[in-house]
């Protein structure tokens, strides 16, 4: 079977690391019919464009969207990321953010909500510019937005050996929000007796995550919150260079998104220093949420085989030679 996949190569490494990722999602036996589409921060820099509608129209089509990376230090922030990164997930209705986490002593997925938080875009200026400036960002928190997250985290908690589920927030002071998050928690977590659950702080959570990263199974939280965590989760993980994720319609009304989360790097783009491992677990897991689960499965075999040492090529080889 074939499978159609946008390819947005991006900037920076980006390219690099994708044209690795889909020679060897060939190698290990799955036709990929791709398209590459021209975004991010280089395409902006020639022609001011970042994902118009006519674009996102056409990413419709497509069975998923392999991402390398996005940004360049020349383009002012939140252009790029508001304009393409977050337009997508609001516009494919990407609600799922899913990163897995595996090292010496650990082995979990945090399950970051996507599509509202601090990131909705609420908020505005009063007295721009002035010494009575006010700037506010309010966190939009629906009840759909809430439950339909946590009710994919309970199911993928109750598919895993441990069955077990954290809520990760800040309920002692995030009384609305954090209030809104417990009860949903609760409620649907009735309906899953064989699932065990705990709550953290979000700050007690990035103490575990580095002393005590083994007691996780499955995390659920939202979006502000979700992005920290993850970050820290793959700096204690093996590093950005295996850092991977998927943005995810569960639904499948649309598109899934699927990225490395370490950024362009724009200083050693072009050098062929960029280590591929994210990249390639992040085709993996489009691989498995597209039903190839034996391919996806070779391609992480090989990944958690692999040693980083090395430049693109070498790495690359590598993991040819282990699939």
């Amino acid at each position: 079977m074939s499978h159609r996949v946008a390819v947005i190569g991006g900037d920076g490494i980006g390219t690099e690391v994708i044209d690795v990722t889909v020679q060897l999602i060939e190698q290990a036996g799955v036709h990929l019919d791709t398209t590459e589409f021209d975004l991010g921060g280089e395409r902006y820099l020639k022609d001011g464009t970042v994902l118009p509608d006519e674009t996102l129209d056409e990413l419709r089509a497509y069975d998923a969207i392999l991402l390398g990376a996005v940004g360049t230090p020349e383009v002012p922030p939140g252009v790029i990321e508001r304009g393409l990164l977050l337009k997508a997930r609001f516009a494919l209705d990407l609600y799922i953010n899913l990163r897995p986490f595996v090292g010496e002593n650990h082995e979990f997925v945090v399950i970051r909500e996507n599509t509202e938080g601090t990131y909705a875009g609420e908020g505005g200026f009063l007295r721009y510019g002035t010494p009575n400036e006010i700037a506010t960002q309010g966190s939009v928190n629906t009840r759909m937005g809430v439950e339909r997250c946590v009710r994919y985290a309970f199911s993928l908690a109750e598919s895993r050996p441990r069955k077990h589920l954290t809520l990760v927030h800040k309920t002692n002071v995030l009384t609305f929000a954090g209030d809104l998050w417990q009860r949903v928690f609760d409620e649907v977590g009735a309906e899953h007796p064989d699932v065990t659950t705990a709550y953290n702080h979000v700050d007690a959570a990035c103490i575990f995550f580095v002393d005590d990263p083994g007691r996780y199974d499955v995390i659920v939280t939202d979006n502000l919150f979700g992005d920290i965590l993850t970050d820290l989760g793959g700096a204690v993980s093996g590093g950005i260079g295996r850092a991977a994720s998927a943005n995810l319609n569960p639904a499948r009304t649309g598109p899934s998104l699927f990225e490395p989360v370490h950024g362009s790097a724009p200083d050693i783009a072009g050098k062929g220093l960029a280590n591929p491992v994210a990249a390639v677990l992040s085709g993996a897991m489009m691989l498995d949420f597209l039903g190839e689960h034996g391919a996806a499965a070779r391609l992480v075999t090989a990944c958690d085989a692999v040693d980083d040492d090395g430049d693109t090529a070498t790495i690359a080889s590598r993991l040819s030679a282990l699939l």
